[in-house]
């Protein structure tokens, strides 16, 4: 039942949070949009966060072991309670990012790399977005645009750091470190994806080369043993060698009279 609900629930929860990240990108991206955009914006934000609590509870309600299902699932739980506690937006694009990659990594067509690279584009647009949020108006940021964001964001998640735009203030540098961070681990996984391929191609090459070489062998072997059964099937049996007639000239000379001595 569980995996039913899962399986049903998944592409409206995905829609869900693609409406979740236009809804949280639109007030940054347009500041000085009508204050009922800025209200709907706030407004589908909880909606949907809604929705992904709703459907932790459901999930939680139908496992057949409760207490399993919240051990085994505590980014869920978080996602669920962070934004109890501190009802931020930007914890809510937190929440959002953890339940949308537990629910990818449930979908069975999504391969690794799609979903690496799905990560990759996720943390880059919110990060650039929630950075360009806490430093535009920072005295002393100089992030003031989206595409400083964007520059800035690609450059921690790969590690670089350029240095030309940094983040001045406690939550922006915050955000830096759970950037490069994710930049680290998303390269490991790509690296890690990239030599285990290798290793299972030249694993594969191995195989077909043993089931070539067992096959050979098999074949030696068993024309060895048609040989074999040949060379018997070939040869006489002892019995039937002996009870043989012998050839006709031999007979003829068996049946001629014995010389005689001549007399004196």
């Amino acid at each position: 039942m569980k995996e039913h609900w899962e399986e049903r629930t998944r592409t409206p929860l995905l829609a869900l949070a693609v409406a979740f990240g236009v809804a949280y990108a639109v007030p940054i991206v347009a500041p000085g949009a009508d204050p009922w955009v800025h209200r709907l914006c706030a407004r589908v934000e909880w909606v949907v966060w809604a929705v992904f609590a709703l459907d932790y509870l459901v999930r939680l309600a139908i496992a057949p072991a409760r207490w399993a299902f919240v051990r085994s699932h505590p980014l869920d739980l978080l996602a669920v309670v962070l934004p109890m506690v501190q009802p931020l937006r930007l914890l809510r694009v937190v929440s959002t990012l953890l339940l949308v990659g537990r629910r990818a990594r449930m979908a069975p067509q999504i391969t690794l790399t799609t979903y690496v690279a799905g990560a990759v584009v996720g943390l880059m647009m919110f990060g650039s977005l929630a950075v360009l949020h806490v430093e535009r108006d920072a005295p002393d940021g100089n992030i003031k645009t989206l595409g400083d964001a964007v520059w800035w964001s690609f450059t921690t998640m790969t590690t670089v750091g350029y240095g030309d735009h940094a983040p001045t203030t406690g939550l922006g540098r915050v955000l830096a470190v759970g950037l490069m961070l994710s930049g680290i681990a998303l390269l490991g996984v790509v690296t890690a994806n990239i030599a285990a391929w290798f290793i299972a191609r030249f694993e594969r090459d191995d195989a077909v080369e043993r089931r070539q070489t067992e096959l050979l062998e098999a074949l030696a072997l068993e024309v060895r043993e048609l040989r074999a059964e040949v060379a018997r099937l070939s040869a006489p049996p002892p019995a039937q060698a002996a009870s043989e007639p012998p050839p006709p000239s031999a007979q003829a000379a068996s049946e001629l009279p014995a010389p005689t001595a001549p007399t004196a």
